[in-house]
């Protein structure tokens, strides 16, 4: 008899003991798997944050955020909000050493440069890129045609650019996740990018890739998860959401115009075979504005009226668009653009969410990106002038 058998015979024991004692064991509700909620929670998995993100994954889902943007004008008008919020018309710097003819000067010649290479666009784009693709890369070049000292240039890529060649390999003390290098402590190392867009028609398989050091390369994204290395667009939740709105705008407008097609409707209540005169099924008959005109005997004149729930229409709008508006932290108001149900007071109180999360975004940016953007900056524009520059703000 072998040991697992007897642990069996063991583990039964203990449950009939605890049963015949009475003895209730705590679970969760929501942990239960029963017949109602089996396919509810059939896609849930336990997946790692990188391989849930995999690549193949974050490419369907970039594709189909930057087709919904495109055709539907809400996406649009949203990612267009947060973007302007966010950046809003670029950075201010302020500096405050103990040099004052230094502060000003390097204010001036930062406002300068900055207008230079368009940063508030750059800035704007990277944005848009974040919410629609899940992340914004952009890399700190050299650009030598820039009509300024400093020659230090912000060059904004597409998240399809950066791929690895194998999605996620890891070897010896580095891991690679789809064209991320780390180290063994999990800092970035070097970035694999693509010469060309994957999308585009000079496009090659064969084409060698650039590899960027992480100094150079800003990556920008919304960590979810720990160890999500990747990111995924900031309306994958709400796609199902922007689907439905589509479909039943088209259902009610079909439903309407179908109905409007049909000008006058010929019926009867009578018998077949009865009173009433012959009349072909389905005749077309063309009518003329301001005209009376009589109808066959036996026969009344209708109209076609839809049924499709068109005085419900708005109110399902307006659910639909709150409920994708808290993907990004807004309310209805701020994503519709519509304000109208509400005065002063309370339009003011129901974006307050909003704006408290546009603070907290902007902070992001300002550790993540900012700070990075202007110490290079920083650097080059002392060296430029021959002042010691100690990285310390």
């Amino acid at each position: 008899m072998n040991l697992s058998f007897l642990n069996r015979i063991k583990l039964f024991r203990h449950r009939r003991a605890n049963a015949a004692a009475g003895k209730v064991r705590a679970s969760f509700d929501a942990a239960q798997t029963t017949v109602d909620n089996a396919r509810h929670w059939a896609a849930a998995d336990g997946l790692s944050a990188d391989e849930e993100a995999r690549p193949e994954v974050r490419r369907t889902l970039r594709r189909r955020v930057r087709y919904e943007v495109l055709n539907n004008s809400y996406a649009t008008g949203l990612v267009q909000m947060l973007a302007n919020d966010t950046i809003s018309t670029g950075p201010r710097v302020q500096i405050l050493t103990s040099n004052e003819r230094f502060n000003d000067a390097a204010e001036r010649s930062f406002r300068h440069w900055a207008k230079e290479i368009d940063l508030a666009r750059k800035l704007y784009l990277m944005r848009i890129a974040r919410c629609q693709d899940g992340e914004a890369f952009a890399v700190l070049a050299t650009n030598p045609k820039l009509r300024h000292e400093v020659k230090l240039d912000l060059t904004v890529i597409e998240a399809d650019r950066v791929e690895g060649e194998a999605g996620f390999n890891i070897a010896d003390e580095t891991a690679e996740v789809d064209g991320i290098r780390f180290d063994k402590w999990g800092n970035p190392v070097s970035y694999r990018v693509l010469k060309h867009h994957p999308g585009a028609n000079d496009f090659s398989y064969f084409d060698e890739a650039v590899i960027v050091p992480a100094a150079q390369m800003i990556h920008m994204f919304r960590q979810v998860r720990p160890g999500l290395h990747r990111g995924i667009p900031e309306l994958t939740a709400a796609l199902p959401l922007f689907a439905q709105l589509r479909r039943y705008n088209l259902a009610v407008l079909s439903a309407a115009e179908a109905a409007a097609d049909f000008a006058a409707i010929l019926y009867t209540d009578a018998p077949p075979n009865g009173e009433s005169e012959a009349v072909d099924p389905l005749d077309e008959v063309e009518l003329k504005r301001n005209m009376m005109l009589t109808v066959p005997a036996g026969w009344k004149l209708g109209q076609l009226e839809p049924k499709q729930p068109a005085n419900k229409h708005a109110e399902f709008v307006k659910v639909i668009l709150s409920e994708i508006a808290r993907c990004v932290c807004a309310t209805y108001g701020s994503v519709a653009g519509d304000f109208s149900g509400f005065n002063y007071s309370s339009g003011r109180l129901d974006n307050q969410i909003y704006q408290k999360s546009v603070l907290v975004d902007r902070s992001h940016w300002e550790t993540e990106v900012l700070n990075r953007v202007f110490d290079a900056w920083m650097r080059e524009y002392c060296l430029i002038h021959k002042v010691r520059y100690r990285g310390d703000g």
